[in-house]
């Protein structure tokens, strides 16, 4: 008997989940920047499927420290695979699609 090739189905109802973690330091200027830079593209781009989470790292440093962040405003994706982590306030949108893997870079 011969074996028959199928093309894996997609499972109705089941849809990858992004996993964001911003990075801030408190309420300072370019992290309240990054937040609302990083809100409105996630409410454009992102309309179910994300996790974000938000890490102060004045409330958590040990936290940054074992992530690896030395900077803050920095956001990393988490998951799907690769990881991807961008330093600064995100007011590059084009920069930032480009890295969350979302839209091509002018």
């Amino acid at each position: 008997m011969k074996a028959r090739w199928r093309k894996p189905r997609a499972r109705a109802g089941v849809t990858t989940v992004v996993l964001l973690r911003l990075y801030i330091t408190g309420r300072a200027p370019n992290s309240l920047q990054a937040l609302a830079n990083l809100d409105a593209i996630c409410k454009e781009h992102f309309k179910e499927g994300l996790r974000l989470e938000v890490v102060d790292v004045l409330e958590h440093p040990r936290r940054a420290m074992a992530d690896g962040v030395l900077v803050s405003p920095s956001l990393t994706r988490v998951h799907p695979a690769p990881g991807v982590n961008l330093v600064g306030n995100l007011s590059d949108r084009a920069k930032v699609l480009h890295a969350l893997g979302l839209k091509r870079a002018r």
